[in-house]
């Protein structure tokens, strides 16, 4: 059986950077590491995460106290936070500041730009048009650095189509960096006839774009496709849906313990391709599974 593997697959840059400031935040630490969020989408990672003494918290950490809201301390948090590589909103990470005498920002620097970008075209009176998933956190955060309400999230041509608009006023558009790059181009178009003035500012990470591409022209020259990804990892699951509408045999998994070898063998090529949460030890655990 020829295995072939995606040349760009796991983790991306702005992953490896988070992980990075993760680790050597908890070295230098005497106490435990907390991360405002998940760090990033990948089970594994966070599990690998915790043995080192970081560990993922939300809006409240019980054992230390309220973030933000009633019953919250005037007295700073002494536990180092980590902002996730997902970013957050201006109030939530002034929240942050407030609350923690440490906070460190692991936000993918692509994703800082677009909160730039976002901030400066809002406080120009425009309004925001974000084409991605409304309840991911990275979308999210792009949404709290936008001023004042006038805001939209679209995930498809339906919601695009949708979408009213004041077509006097100007419109900036820009992407969730995991986002499917033709579909983002797509829904530009839609935008467009709408209202005259568009700023459209491409915004999917290059890595992101050039991983859609590889990963849909490996599929096409294979006769089954592995997807290695978490299973809230937006970019994983764009990656399946692109293999999957090239070749039929795609098949999501998040470890090599959900491969089935026994299905695989009616197959003499097998393409693996990985989301940028994914660590590499994984994808060598699924290419030394379909070898053997």
């Amino acid at each position: 059986m020829k295995v072939v593997t995606a040349e760009h697959a796991g983790f991306c840059f702005g992953v490896q950077r988070a992980v990075e400031e993760a680790e050597k935040c908890a070295k230098e630490a005497d106490t435990q590491v907390f991360t405002f969020g998940p760090l990033i989408h990948n089970a594994s990672v966070i599990r690998d995460l915790e043995e080192k003494g970081i560990f993922a918290a939300e809006a409240d950490l019980p054992e230390n106290g309220a973030v933000a809201g009633e019953g919250a301390q005037t007295k700073k948090l002494p536990n180092p936070i980590i902002i996730r590589a997902h970013g957050v909103g201006r109030e939530t990470e002034g929240l942050l500041r407030e609350h923690y005498e440490t906070v460190i920002d692991a936000t993918c620097p692509f994703v800082k730009k677009i909160h730039r970008i976002v901030a400066e075209h809002s406080a120009a009176g425009e309004q925001i048009v974000i084409t991605g998933s409304p309840t991911h956190p990275e979308v999210v955060g792009i949404c709290g650095w936008a001023q004042g309400g006038d805001c939209f999230v679209i995930s498809d041509e339906n919601e695009a189509r949708a979408l009213i608009l004041d077509p006097s006023r100007k419109v900036c558009i820009v992407s969730q960096t995991t986002f499917h790059f033709n579909k983002f181009q797509d829904l530009v178009e839609i935008i467009k006839q709408k209202v005259y003035d568009v700023f459209a500012f491409n915004t999917i990470c290059n890595a992101t774009e050039e991983r859609q591409k590889e990963a849909e022209r490996l599929a096409g020259e294979v006769d089954a496709m592995l997807v290695l990804g978490g299973e809230n990892s937006s970019n994983s699951k764009k990656l399946f849906e692109i293999c999957k509408g090239v070749c039929p045999h795609t098949y999501f998994l998040q470890t090599s313990d959900d491969l089935d070898r026994s299905i695989l063998l009616s197959f003499d090529s097998i393409g693996i391709t990985a989301g940028a949460s994914t660590p590499h030890y994984i994808i060598e655990e699924v290419q030394k599974k379909c070898q053997k």
